[in-house]
């Protein structure tokens, strides 16, 4: 009798764990996170260390290739598909999706205090928000307009690294010589046309590029009439490479530099530093960048031959948003809070994905003596010389710049056309 009471209470008791696992099973909310940054490889370990902490969350991490990523989102937040927190650019990016994001501003002061924005970088506080409203919160910062040089082509060659543009083209026409690559762009992707462009025009001029992104200053100025013949001449000249509009950053160029190290030069901005830290996923990519002999170093050039280098632009590389159509917002704004804090902080010292967007952050990961140098002149450059910021608030000039950038590498426009199409637009543009 004691031995069929013992088996009833253990077929309840499975009975009941059963139960509950199956509760708990469909309690489980599903989260979908849209972004180009971080990459899978990256979010296996944020998926594994917020799932631990939040159980009753499943994360779905939707990677989506920049180039792809907006028109993507565009079409599913349209259509109601879209992402429960999807990530963004500062600028005009931003604020093209406003229809679809939430405002965090009490969200943020109930759960950090009323002087929460005081946790986040200055240049961040300035450019994230609009009006003191912020429609997402920045995770990780980055700096546009460098060049990267695999110097073991240097070596062989007998190069020297160039700081100015007519060492440029001297080296450039040596690479060639030997069979070579010059310097590498993805011209065929708008971003990496408009950081290049705007390194050189803050080189020219900064007051003068930031005034006319505002509307104080014509594009058809002689400085940013130069800045458009700087950027020709770049193509003419045979600074970039053969073909150059015809291939993205992300993966055409950007594999050749930091995997199968087959070219000297790359036009590619501070998130390269995190080719430095060992990924169990790229172990070839560890090897080009950490393997004997192998040297790299971060560029930031002189673009007009007066003996300092172009101020580098600032950019907020992450905003979180979230969907204002989500039917799980208080999981959203939890994934959201996690990212900005411990994902953020796994990212950047695992992986070194961002430089932090947080006051007081110091980097505790493991670098060769080389990442930390490069490392340290990043930081130098972000500290000491940056021009302003990487992101134009304006999406219909922004567009225009870059048609334009595409139309002065073609040939089809003169630079002082370029200027008079853009100042055109920017008459109409409402700021």
């Amino acid at each position: 009798m004691k031995r069929g009471i013992s088996l009833l209470l253990c077929l309840l008791l499975a009975l009941g764990i059963s139960a509950f696992t199956t509760a708990s099973a469909e309690d489980r909310v599903t989260l979908v996170y849209q972004t180009w940054n971080p990459g899978e490889d990256w979010f296996a370990a944020v998926e594994e260390d917020f799932e631990a902490k939040f159980p009753n969350i499943d994360v779905q991490h939707v990677f989506v290739p920049y180039s792809d990523h907006i028109q993507k989102l565009k079409i599913d937040l349209a259509t109601g598909q879209g992402p429960d927190v999807f990530s963004l650019q500062t600028g005009a990016t931003l604020k093209e999706f406003r229809d679809f994001e939430v405002k965090m501003n009490d969200l943020a002061a109930a759960e950090w205090g009323e002087n929460w924005e005081d946790t986040i970088v200055s240049f961040a506080r300035e450019v994230t928000p609009e009006n003191g409203e912020y429609y997402g919160l920045p995770m990780g910062t980055s700096y546009a307009g460098t060049i990267w040089a695999d110097l073991t082509y240097f070596d062989k060659y007998e190069l020297e690294v160039p700081t100015n543009l007519d060492e440029l083209k001297e080296v450039c026409a040596k690479l060639r010589e030997n069979g070579e690559m010059p310097l590498v762009i993805g011209a065929k992707d708008d971003w990496i046309n408009l950081d290049m462009w705007m390194n050189i025009a803050n080189d020219v001029s900064s007051e003068k590029l930031y005034a006319a992104i505002a509307g104080e200053v014509p594009f058809t100025d002689a400085d940013l009439v130069k800045s458009f013949e700087i950027w020709k001449d770049l193509f003419d000249s045979g600074v970039f490479q053969d073909g150059a509009l015809g291939v993205n950053v992300y993966n055409d160029t950007s594999d050749l530099f930091d995997i199968e190290g087959s070219i000297p030069l790359i036009c590619n901005g501070s998130w390269v530093i995190n080719c430095y830290p060992e990924r169990e996923t790229n172990p070839e990519m560890f090897a080009n960048w950490n393997g004997e002999g192998r040297k790299h170093t971060v560029i930031n050039m002189d673009w007009t031959n007066d003996g300092k280098p172009a101020p580098i632009q600032a950019t907020v590389e992450n905003v979180l948003c979230m969907n204002n159509a989500t039917e799980h917002p208080d999981e959203a704004w939890t994934f959201i809070k996690y990212m900005l804090y411990d994902g953020q902080d796994l990212l950047n010292n695992r992986y070194l994905a961002y430089f932090p967007s947080r006051t007081g952050v110091e980097f505790e990961g493991d670098l060769s003596p080389e990442g930390i140098e490069n490392f340290n002149k990043l930081m130098e450059m972000g500290a000491t010389n940056t021009g302003g910021y990487r992101e134009n608030p304006y999406p219909e000039l922004k567009q225009s710049i870059a048609d334009n950038l595409k139309a002065l590498a073609l040939g089809e426009v003169t630079p002082e056309q370029a200027g008079e199409i853009i100042e055109a637009v920017s008459k109409t543009t409402e700021r």
